[in-house]
């Protein structure tokens, strides 16, 4: 038995018109608007929040920790297309052992430069059942 929301181009059936149906269109941009979003907040908003935490309670990680952590949060940053960002935040790493105010300035910049840090996430307190 197929229903009526079956009826349109989810089966890949027109409608009478021979038009896309305007439910399945609308569907398809939500969708890709979703997958954006959510690799958006995958890379870019995740590199954000770890790179914030680590900064915060840098005194409380060891050096390897830190380490660890910015080229993760390089990696983060390279996926969502932020090369340079993600190239300054290597450097920082690279600069760990030898030179700490290297180590500073390069990972200041890498935040400075951060495209989210330009356009945060509006939070909104939104309920989904």
């Amino acid at each position: 038995m197929i229903t009526n929301s079956q009826n349109y181009k989810t089966l890949g059936i027109e409608n009478n018109c021979g038009e896309q149906s305007t439910l399945e269109v609308s569907r398809q941009k939500l969708r890709e608007q979703t997958l954006s979003r959510f690799k958006f907040v995958r890379t870019c908003v995740l590199a954000r929040e770890l790179c914030l935490l680590v900064r915060s309670n840098r005194v409380a990680l060891e050096k390897n920790d830190v380490r660890e952590c910015c080229l993760l949060i390089s990696e983060l940053c390279k996926d969502s297309g932020c090369l340079e960002q993600s190239e300054l935040c290597k450097k920082a790493v690279e600069a760990l052992n030898e030179n700490e105010e290297e180590y500073l300035e390069d990972c200041q910049q890498s935040c400075l430069k951060c495209g989210e840090a330009k356009n945060p996430v509006n939070k909104k307190n939104t309920y989904v059942a």
